[in-house]
């Protein structure tokens, strides 16, 4: 036998069983726990092909390599059927409310010497020039004026 092959005990298969069928489970996680039981050789005089596999999973030969790796790297089943957490936070916003609220009382300023009224791309180079914020793009303001419901005239 090959080091890759996937031999599951009769505890492991019900287990995996049990979660492909029951409870609420993300697709990602059951998909997974689908692969490894077609790839399972325990008690089986044929087997299905990897191709096979790929196609009814609708995976690629890569992903389902990779799922094996990642059950047979794994300590236990659990492990293999839980998401891993991540190791770098979510970027906080650049646009806070503070900012939104300072666009937005730039906006209702009277517009600079040499234009009728204020455009998105003079706010966004005037709330830089005020550092405000230290850098944004006229879409971004746009979107902050959008959102509140405020309309350049």
């Amino acid at each position: 036998m090959e080091n890759n092959t996937i031999v599951l005990t009769s505890e492991q298969r019900k287990e995996l069983e049990t979660f492909t069928k029951n409870g609420v489970h993300n697709a990602h996680l059951i998909t997974r726990a689908r692969v490894i039981l077609s790839l399972d050789r325990s008690n089986k005089e044929e087997h299905l092909r990897i191709n096979r596999i790929c196609e009814h999973e609708q995976i690629s030969r890569q992903t389902l390599n990779n799922i094996r790796k990642a059950f047979l790297s794994a300590p236990d089943i659990k492990t293999f059927l839980t998401r891993k957490k991540r190791e770098t936070p979510p970027v906080p916003p650049k646009i806070t409310g503070e900012v939104e609220a300072k666009i937005i009382a730039t906006a209702c300023t009277k517009a600079p010497d040499g234009y009728a009224r204020w455009t998105v791309r003079l706010l966004a180079d005037k709330v830089v020039e005020l550092g405000y914020i230290d850098s944004i793009s006229f879409n971004s303001v746009q979107n902050v004026l959008k959102k509140r419901n405020f309309i350049l005239t």
